[in-house]
């Protein structure tokens, strides 16, 4: 009913509105009596093999929900409703900010991808602690934490500890997002210099705190091997818990949307199945890389169970989605959960 029905409807709107819409929606259709009872009847499949020990924490399926769609944590109550293993809100920032200028997320049908330039676009820490204290769900809730636009990189440190301190009653999990494209200069946070200096200040404050939560950290699909060989002496010599690969793509290689149409879009992070591949392939990189030494979170251009299944098989622990659930709705959690489970099924028996 989704892609037949639905779906349509969304993509006549524009993909921002559409994005509001739809959370205005789900909102008002889960306050009728009984509706997140016929969601979860509808959209939830659990099974023992299912369950994933990973970082110290058990999630009972191994598929998650990326940061940036429920961004200000408005709706993960509702979200869980659909079968999620975990949800990730965020990215959040120390101070509430608008993000980059409209139209800043744009649909690549063609190509079942998004580029997006939203620019950690949140209402701050503070307010979504304050939807986090509401929470209804006993689904895992992981804090992608960023620093604001104005913040320059000499000062990072200081909006993630911020955000870190902020959150830590809140969350499951931390992740720490260095890799976004759509933040002046952000990426330079990758450089083994300052990223090994911000996770090790992270840590000592996890320890100030006494805090369990796991850290993990974000990092880009357009990482030279170089670069992704610093990522595995980086998590080894911080002793951060894993790493979820990748985010957005600024590449535009391979696309099917016409040339002119990606031109006339302009910057901004590609996701979605145009980055499936290169996404699957850090993954292995890395994996074989640290000789499995820590978990990886495999994330980009998962639509279908073979999506996800790719990606553990290359070495990840969990998956996440985000754009494939635009475009394939919400029944595909249920679909990637059962496809891997006969995957599980089908490994034992060999």
């Amino acid at each position: 009913m989704y892609k037949f029905l639905i779906r349509p409807f969304l993509f006549l709107k524009n993909p921002e509105p559409a994005h509001y819409f739809t959370f205005g929606l789900i909102r008002k259709l889960f306050k009728v009596p009984g509706a997140a009872s016929v969601a979860k009847g509808l959209y939830n499949f659990q099974h023992p093999e299912l369950a994933v020990e990973c970082f110290g924490l058990k999630f009972p399926n191994p598929v998650g929900l990326a940061a940036g769609f429920d961004k200000d944590a408005k709706l993960f109550n509702e979200l869980s409703a659909f079968g999620f293993g975990f949800i990730e809100i965020g990215t959040l920032t120390p101070k509430g900010q608008d993000g980059n200028p409209k139209p800043r997320l744009f649909r690549l049908p063609d190509d079942m991808s998004l580029i997006n330039r939203m620019g950690f676009n949140n209402e701050g820490v503070e307010v979504a602690v304050e939807r986090l204290k509401k929470k209804r769900t006993q689904v895992l809730i992981g804090g992608n934490i960023g620093k604001n636009k104005v913040t320059p990189n000499e000062q990072a440190v200081d909006d993630y500890v911020y955000c870190f301190q902020a959150l830590e009653p809140y969350v499951d999990y931390f992740v720490v997002n260095v890799s976004s494209p759509n933040t002046p200069n952000l990426r330079e946070l990758q450089d083994k210099e300052p990223l090994t200096a911000l996770l090790n200040t992270l840590q000592q404050k996890k320890k100030e705190l006494n805090a369990k939560q796991p850290i993990l950290l974000k990092i880009a699909p357009d990482l030279t091997d170089s670069q992704l060989d610093d990522i595995v002496d980086i998590v080894k010599d911080t002793g951060i818990d894993g790493l979820i690969a990748t985010n957005t793509t600024i590449s535009r290689e391979g696309l099917k949307t016409p040339k002119q149409t990606v031109s006339q879009i302009g910057a901004g992070g590609l996701s979605g199945a145009a980055v499936t591949d290169r996404s699957t392939e850090v993954i292995r990189y890395l994996h074989q890389k640290s000789a499995g030494d820590f978990p990886i979170v495999g994330v980009g251009g998962i639509l279908t169970a073979e999506d996800a299944i790719a990606k553990l098989e290359a070495g990840a622990s969990l998956v996440q989605v985000y754009t494939g659930f635009i475009y394939e709705g919400p029944a595909m959690i249920k679909k990637i959960n059962k496809g891997i489970l006969r995957w599980k099924k089908a490994k034992h028996k060999a």
